[in-house]
């Protein structure tokens, strides 16, 4: 579940460039993007190189908190904290126990299993590389203007659906009824914060569920090192109508932090086995 929100943020979060405009306005809005897009690319490729502490808030306050590491080319979540408390020392010997059963399980795989298990994890990642091309002709941009924000000089940029639009598949349906407002870094083109909202309702599985008004993302973004930016914080409440009598709603609020270089197995294994002496 939180692998497919943050694929569809990330989608909204990589806008391309912006067809040509007879104004200046607008002319200066397209390159701010195409700007943008390049930073972006070059985060979406960075991410995978980098393990993270996540905190999920659920609606009732309740936390949890995860240490996400990648092993042999993708995630593995290992629970950290409960409501902010540390898991206790048996827990914590379960999971350096699950952990040394997943790093085992990898490294005994065959080619196949290998294969199907990195293709399932590239697939989100190519879902949002082919939202980042759709945004191409998906939206129209606007720069309203200028202001600080957490430190930053940045663009504020509009983003309004196209009304001539045409999704090539489902997924790409749900941006023919959003809106966006864009927060970029004057001196990176990197983005600072970005706000998208359903505007109207849309179809995502042909007749048979709704997107609806009121669906809210919001996704902010802080360097992690010379050149990258990733994800600090990303939120997200959502409602839908499936089989156009049964509604669904659902919220998500999560934080990224702490990143550095992924780590070898061996080295992960060995720091695991300290922490629970």
């Amino acid at each position: 579940m939180r692998n497919m929100l943050i694929a569809l943020l990330a989608a909204l979060l990589s806008l391309p460039t912006l067809a040509a405009a007879a104004n200046s306005p607008a002319l200066e809005a397209q390159t701010i993007i195409q700007r943008s897009v390049e930073a972006n690319q070059r985060d979406w490729k960075a991410a995978p190189r980098y393990d993270f502490t996540e905190r999920d808030r659920a609606a009732d306050g309740s936390t949890r908190t995860y240490r996400e590491v990648m092993i042999l080319g993708s995630p593995y979540e290992r629970l950290l904290e409960i409501n902010g408390e540390p898991i206790s020392s048996e827990q914590q010997a379960a999971e350096v126990r699950k952990l040394e059963h997943a790093i085992a399980a990898r490294s005994k795989e065959s080619p196949e299993q290998r294969e199907k298990r990195l293709a399932d994890y590239e697939k989100s990642r190519k879902r949002n590389h082919l939202l980042m091309e759709q945004l191409a002709v998906a939206f129209h941009f606007r720069l309203t203007g200028e202001q600080m924000l957490d430190g930053h000089w940045v663009y504020v940029l509009q983003a309004t659906p196209r009304p001539d639009y045409q999704p090539p598949n489902i997924e790409a349906e749900v941006l023919t009824g959003m809106e966006g407002k864009l927060w970029i870094d004057e001196d990176t083109f990197q983005w600072v914060k970005v706000q998208a909202r359903v505007i109207r309702p849309v179809s995502i599985a042909g007749f048979l569920a709704r997107v609806l008004p009121g669906t809210q993302f919001l996704l902010e973004k802080k360097p992690v090192t010379e050149g990258i930016w990733l994800p600090c914080h990303f939120a997200m409440r959502s409602s839908a109508r499936v089989l156009f009598f049964f509604s669904r709603h659902s919220q998500a609020d999560e934080t990224y932090f702490d990143y550095e270089p992924s780590k070898k197995e061996e080295a992960l294994l060995l720091l695991m086995h300290r922490g629970r002496r």
